[in-house]
């Protein structure tokens, strides 16, 4: 009996120092996750900073310069960290368990290498809208656009609750610009093809008149030549070539 109480007692200490040696290294995983994380943080934070003082060079924004950048900025390094924080070695090794218990140190250096990673491409990612879409310039030109509708009185428009009336009062002034459109190049057609029509009638004219001077001409021409025969044949009649 004392030998199995012996066994027992061993057997429960062995089991309450292996729990708490894993409890060590959870603690201090968590505590290597913190840090990398924080670490992470810092460095995101000083890249959204270098991109932001990039893209404010290439736009002149107003005062103050870049908030709404930074705020941008802001919310992508707290997903990020979220995403990096839901990403964490816990979740790993449970997922790879197998693997885990037989190469603990090996998984912990693949989940910080697969963390680093995707980081890096996920702000690499972000910097790049950032900087092709010159998103400083399109929220500088949405402060604008602010600061105009501040002085509208009108309300701006806003959607009825009923398609239908939604679309025809959004095409209907669209057709009538087309309608006005459509009638003025009619007019401009019309005159331009009285124009023509007129210019016709003048070319019909000349010709006409051509025609008959043409005529005219070749009357005269025809008259001249019955002139010209009757002349000689009144000099030389035709008896006195024959008496010849």
């Amino acid at each position: 009996m004392w030998s199995r109480k012996g066994n027992e007692e061993s057997s429960s200490s062995e089991n309450i120092s292996s729990k708490i040696g894993d409890n060590s290294v959870n603690m201090d995983e968590d505590v290597v996750e913190h840090r990398q994380s924080t670490d992470n943080s810092v460095n995101q934070g000083s890249v959204n900073d270098d991109v932001s003082a990039n893209t404010t060079d290439k736009c002149t924004s107003s005062a103050p310069q870049a908030k709404r950048l930074k705020l941008f900025n802001k919310v992508m390094e707290k997903s990020l960290q979220r995403l990096v924080a839901d990403a964490s070695f816990h979740r790993f090794a449970h997922s790879f368990h197998p693997f885990y218990k037989q190469n603990p140190h090996m998984t912990k250096a693949i989940h910080q290498e697969f963390v680093a990673s995707l980081q890096k491409n996920i702000q690499d990612d972000i910097n790049r809208v950032v900087e092709e879409g010159e998103l400083q310039c399109k929220l500088d030109e949405l402060d604008r656009l602010c600061v105009l509708a501040k002085d509208k009185t009108q309300a701006a428009w806003r959607p009825s609750g009923h398609p239908e009336q939604d679309v025809g009062s959004f095409l209907t002034p669209y057709y009538k610009k087309q309608d006005l459109y459509m009638r003025r190049e009619l007019e401009k057609m019309r005159r331009e093809n009285a124009a023509l029509a007129e210019k016709v009638r003048e070319g019909r004219s000349a010709i006409a008149n051509t025609e008959q001077r043409i005529t005219a001409a070749v009357d005269g021409w025809k008259a001249s030549v019955e002139d010209l025969g009757a002349c000689i044949s009144s000099l030389c009649p035709d008896e006195s070539f024959e008496e010849l």
